[in-house]
């Protein structure tokens, strides 16, 4: 009830007021069924654009730490996933991998759209980075199809760091959708599953029109804050008078 108390009254209205977003391809996603929805992740934003030009109710993996913040805050933000029927990941370990995988399977086996970002994490400087193989895991363990989906101008209106967007265009291009029925059965095939996770990650790619890194973007996070940790040791220390 929250969901679309939040997409036709309160959240919905406001954000289509101020981004303005010019929607194509709407028409890819499937009216009714399972099927999965992948897109580019550039900005918080992402999270409530989508649904909120999507016909149908989607369900999201979201990070677990949106459900586990301090203080009222951290509360509000934990009431409001939950109530926007959001399911909070764990993605420290693989085991932990395991069980988003399962609860993803959850959203598709009732015939429902599940959203998922393949890259794991936001974009920091807006390229497309290597994605995970857990939506492969996905689409041929429920024989759904995949819609890959591009956002398009939100890095520019919410960068990572900034809490109040500004006002920019923004585009939501949903693509036509990929069918791995070919691959029934193989989801254990370790080729197999980085094939159809790079032809996901192709489509998006065809549609956003980004940089395309080949690395995943954790590891490149990780990388430059070690190198800015490391800069800032070596830097010299000003006499203090």
């Amino acid at each position: 009830m929250f969901y679309y108390l939040l997409k036709y009254v309160l959240l919905g209205p406001l954000l289509r007021l101020v981004f303005r977003p010019r929607i194509e391809g709407l028409e890819q996603v499937p009216s009714s069924g399972a099927a999965i929805v992948a897109g580019n992740h550039l900005s918080f934003s992402d999270h409530f654009l989508m649904p909120a030009v999507l016909k149908r109710r989607i369900t999201f993996l979201a990070k677990a730490e949106y459900f586990t913040g301090p203080g009222l805050k951290g509360r509000l933000t934990a009431f409001f996933f939950h109530s926007a029927g959001q399911i909070p990941v764990d993605r420290s370990g693989k085991e932990a991998g395991q069980a988003a995988i399962r609860e993803g399977l959850g959203v598709l086996s009732k015939g429902e759209l599940l959203g998922i970002y393949p890259e794991g994490t936001r974009s920091h400087d807006g390229r497309l980075y290597k994605g995970k193989v857990g939506v492969a895991v996905m689409a041929l363990k429920a024989g759904v199809p995949v819609v890959p989906c591009a956002m398009i101008g939100t890095f520019e209106a919410q960068p990572p760091g900034r809490k109040i967007p500004r006002i920019h265009p923004v585009v939501i291009r949903f693509g036509e959708p990929l069918d791995f029925s070919r691959y029934s059965g193989m989801e254990n095939e370790k080729a197999v599953l980085r094939a159809v996770t790079d032809e996901i990650m192709y489509a998006i790619l065809s549609l956003s029109e980004q940089e395309y890194v080949d690395r995943y973007a954790a590891d490149v996070k990780a990388a430059e804050a070690g190198r800015k940790a490391e800069e800032k040791r070596r830097a010299p220390r000003m006499p203090q008078r």
